[in-house]
This record gives structure tokens, C-alpha cells and sequence, in this order.
């Protein structure tokens, strides 16, 4: 096999285990945080728009990392920077 071709299944290989993982962690993250907002809005009505606004902020940064693994993997597969290296090494630059 050519390094390019390593290069790509390695990158789409990764690619599909970053997004795998990334999608993973934070989706059971999000179900428990709703959880326990959803127990303690039952548990103290009072509070509600004070634990709502925690939740919602709480919420937002949990979903981050996801797109984040999802922006590594797209740059894994569009924009992989080691096919110029290989490139370069391949043409003599």
C-alpha cells in the first residue's frame, strides 16, 4: 500500500471513532443532566428558573465537545494536513 492510502484509511478510520466517541459521552452527559434538573424542578418548583438557566448553560458546553470531536473529524477527512506532507516527500519539495 502507498503512504496515501494509508494516510486515508487511517484518517477515515479515526474520523469515524472520534465522531463515534464524541457523540457518545455527551449524549449520555445531556440525559443525566436533564435528569437531575427534571428531579430537582419536581422536588423544588420554587427554583425553577434558577435551575432552568444552569441546565440550559450546562447543556451548551456539554453539546460543544461533541461538535468539537465532529470539527476534528471533518478536518480528518476534508483538510487532513498529512497528505501535504506525504505530497512533498513524494514530489522532492
Amino acid at each position: 500500500m502507498d503512504p496515501m492510502t494509508i494516510i486515508a484509511v487511517v484518517s477515515i478510520f479515526t474520523a469515524g471513532i472520534t465522531t463515534c466517541l464524541g457523540c457518545i459521552g455527551p449524549a449520555l452527559g445531556e440525559g443525566k443532566a436533564v435528569s437531575t434538573a427534571l428531579t430537582s424542578l419536581a422536588q423544588q418548583p420554587d427554583a425553577a428558573p434558577t435551575i432552568t438557566r444552569t441546565l440550559f448553560v450546562g447543556l451548551a458546553m456539554i453539546e460543544s465537545t461533541a461538535i468539537y470531536c465532529f470539527v476534528v473529524s471533518m478536518i480528518l477527512i476534508f483538510a487532513n494536513p498529512f497528505w501535504n506532507h506525504v505530497i512533498a516527500q513524494a514530489t522532492g519539495q
